[in-house]
C-alpha cells in the first residue's frame, strides 16, 4: 500500500518539475519499518516501471531510491525528534541536490557519454537538482508527524510492537 501511495502521490504532483513526496514517503518507511521499507520503495519502483515503460530511464531507479534509504537508515532508531526534524529534510536535500550525479552513470552507458559529456549532462540538469533539493528540503519537515502517524497505525493494526 506505501509503495501504491509513493506512486499515486507522484502522478499527482507530476505538474511541479522535480517535486514531489516520493523522498518523504521513503524517510518514513524507513525511520518506521527500517529494513522491511525496501519492500514499498521496490513496488514503488516497479509501478513506475509498468506505468512509464521498462526503459533506459527507467534503470536508475533500481538505485537511486536504495541510496536514500540508505541514507536514512544512517539515523539511529532511538533519536531524538530534534535530531529527525533536522536530519531528514538536510538528506532527502542532499539526495535531491545529487539525483543528476547519481544517474549520470546509467546514462553514461546508455549513451555513450565521455567524462567530459556526462560532467556536462550533470551541469545541464543542476538547476532541476537544485529544484529538487529545495522541494525534497521543505517537504522533508513532514517526516515527523507522518512518522509518528505511520508508527502509531502500524502499531494499531499489529505490524509493530509498542
Amino acid at each position: 500500500m506505501l509503495g501504491a501511495i509513493m506512486f499515486l502521490s507522484k502522478l499527482v504532483m507530476e505538474f511541479l518539475p522535480n517535486i514531489h513526496l516520493v523522498g518523504t514517503l521513503i524517510a518514513v518507511c524507513t525511520l518506521v519499518y527500517r529494513k522491511k521499507a525496501l519492500v514499498p520503495i521496490y513496488i514503488y519502483v516497479l509501478l513506475v516501471g509498468v506505468y512509464g515503460g521498462f526503459n533506459w530511464w527507467w534503470m536508475p531507479y533500481i538505485y537511486i531510491w536504495a541510496i536514500l534509504f540508505l541514507m536514512i537508515m544512517l539515523i539511529p532508531r532511538d533519536v531524538s525528534r530534534e535530531k529527525i526534524i533536522i536530519a531528514v529534510p538536510i538528506l532527502t536535500a542532499l539526495h535531491g541536490l545529487l539525483y543528476g550525479t547519481l544517474y549520470s552513470p546509467c546514462q553514461a552507458i546508455m549513451f555513450d557519454l565521455n567524462f567530459e559529456q556526462t560532467i556536462a549532462w550533470i551541469i545541464a540538469g543542476m538547476p532541476f537538482d537544485i529544484t529538487h533539493a529545495i522541494g525534497n528540503f521543505v517537504l522533508g519537515f513532514l517526516v515527523y508527524p507522518l512518522t509518528k502517524l505511520i508508527t502509531k497505525l502500524s502499531i494499531q493494526i499489529g505490524i509493530l510492537e509498542k
